[in-house]
């Protein structure tokens, strides 16, 4: 059944205007996702149903077509189970919206909102070793303004494990430098805060960086030679290089692909094998549960072995422990 006054052009646009902005203050990249998902809803909607995309309905959005659409991200656009599910999140998100807005169209959006998320294989975390890293890490020329902007920029990214979008948006003043400890305020998914410690050499890249370039403090800390805000392509492009150049001083990086992404995971197994706690390593990161961050522990075969060598055949009896003098020593002095 249509509904009069169920237009999904107006519809949408309360939705991201008033429900997402206003009203959920949702971030940049919560906008964008959404946006690109109706973007190819209504293109795949239209072709679909031959209608003009102002005359389109949220009663033709039902169950089975989102269904189709769904089967058509993979089909047609190769697009993995992951993309599906993001497209489908946003999908939920507004039929969410639509059940409060309007409750005549409550039952359309139940049936929209049951659609199931596909099930994704868990693939294994993959990382950088310390050598491979400290070789990348040093692979910017610091005799160019360039090479020592991607020099702090890499060590950023590698000491915070920011997200390619927090280090992009990064501003000066979210930078702060103390005598004995400086720290990076970053800004993270769902707009929640974080503060990070920056080891030693991180904040003195990062304060002759800032030196150099003499911004206002709400200014972009790391631009393009345009003085512009770096792009998710252009931050890939700048570790390219890198991971290229260092290759030629740790030859087990060649043929590797090393992306932004890989780096924050490298951060994360570092931190581990280093004996940081689990719920530390989760804040350090921004993530919100610590379901997320039990990935790299699953991950990391060093503990796995470890942990094997621990473990004893069955039948062989634990050596009878023996104190040594010291421990005696210890004891008698009670």
């Amino acid at each position: 059944m249509r509904h009069t006054h169920a237009l999904v052009g107006p519809l949408l646009q309360e939705f991201f205007v008033k429900h997402l902005l206003a009203h959920r203050n949702v971030s940049p990249q919560t906008i964008s996702s959404y946006r690109d998902a109706f973007r190819l809803l209504l293109k795949f909607s239209t072709a679909k149903l031959h209608v003009e995309p102002v005359t389109l309905n949220v009663t033709d959005l039902g169950p089975d077509l989102i269904l189709a659409f769904l089967e058509s991200l993979e089909r047609e656009r190769n697009n993995s189970a992951r993309s599906r599910n993001a497209r489908l999140t946003a999908i939920r998100s507004f039929f969410r919206w639509i059940a409060v807005a309007r409750p005549d169209l409550a039952g359309l959006a139940t049936s929209v909102r049951a659609i199931p998320t596909k099930r994704t294989d868990r693939r294994l975390i993959y990382s950088l070793s310390r050598p491979e890293i400290q070789a990348i890490l040093a692979a910017p020329d610091l005799s160019s303004p360039s090479g020592r902007r991607n020099h702090a920029l890499l060590l950023t990214m590698y000491n915070t494990g920011a997200r390619v979008s927090e280090i992009t948006a990064m501003e000066s003043r979210q930078i702060e430098f103390g005598s004995r400890s400086s720290f990076a305020h970053l800004h993270g998914k769902g707009r929640k805060e974080r503060s990070v410690p920056l080891w030693t050499r991180t904040a003195d890249a990062l304060r002759k960086w800032a030196r150099e370039q003499d911004k206002e403090p709400g200014a972009l800390l790391f631009t393009n030679y345009r003085g512009e805000r770096l792009t998710r392509n252009g931050v890939d492009s700048i570790l390219q290089k890198a991971v290229s150049r260092a290759a030629g001083t740790c030859p087990a990086l060649s043929g590797k692909h090393v992306s932004p992404h890989v780096v924050r995971h490298t951060t994360a197994m570092h931190l581990l094998q280093s004996g940081v706690d689990m719920s530390v390593i989760a804040l350090w990161l921004g993530h919100e549960h610590l379901d997320t961050t039990h990935i790299y522990m699953e991950a990391d075969l060093a503990l796995k072995e470890k942990a094997l060598n621990q473990l004893r055949p069955a039948g062989q009896t634990a050596p009878r422990f023996r104190a040594t003098d010291k421990v005696m020593a210890f004891l008698e002095s009670l």
